[in-house]
């Protein structure tokens, strides 16, 4: 088996440029995450589960479990086993009988799944090095960390000298008033 790093759903977030949303995967040991893209409907029964919402009948998620309990199934762990092409490939592991079994899923019906029957999640660790992220510091903590130099002068705060070209510009709108101006009707 490949090395696997374990991952907790950290949200599911809605993109407002398309229907689609995307599962952020935080991993447990680091602060890194793994975005998944995936359908509104997947998104809706991964809400659902995580806050735990009792519905009258069982949605889809909710089926696969009660067949896999039915049948004798025991769902261990979800995976995410690797990426192609830029499509990220699920297995849902499954112990019946003293075998264990590795159904191949989409990772948005395997973590639904996970969910629903609190197991863990995990995802192979070169998958995480390949699409992880780590979130970028704040840049403005960091400066105000920083003791200043002996060397640098006194100036102006970024942000004053940035401004500055708006200024000029505010300014030249200031005296060009009355100018180019079409005489009133």
């Amino acid at each position: 088996m490949a090395e696997m790093v374990e991952v907790v759903i950290d949200s599911v977030r809605v993109s407002l440029m398309s229907p689609q949303r995307v599962i952020l995967l935080r991993q447990t040991d680091v602060e890194r995450y793994l975005p998944i893209w995936i359908g509104p409907y997947e998104a809706e029964s991964i809400t659902v589960a995580l806050q735990e919402v009792e519905m009258i009948r069982p949605l889809t998620h909710d089926l696969l479990r009660n067949v896999f309990k039915a049948f004798g199934g025991k769902i261990v762990r979800v995976e995410i086993v690797s990426l192609k092409e830029d499509i990220f490939y699920g297995n849902i592991v499954v112990e019946k009988e003293g075998q264990t079994l590795e159904i191949d899923s989409r990772p948005s019906d395997a973590l639904a799944l996970a969910v629903r029957a609190r197991v863990p999640i995990l995802v192979n660790r070169e998958v995480m090095d390949a699409a992880g992220i780590v979130p970028e510091k704040d840049l403005r903590l960091e400066a105000a960390a920083e003791p200043p130099t002996a060397s640098s002068e006194p100036s102006s705060p970024a942000g004053e000298e940035r401004l500055d070209v708006f200024e000029d510009f505010l300014k030249k709108l200031d005296d060009s008033e009355g100018q180019d101006q079409p005489p009133a009707a």
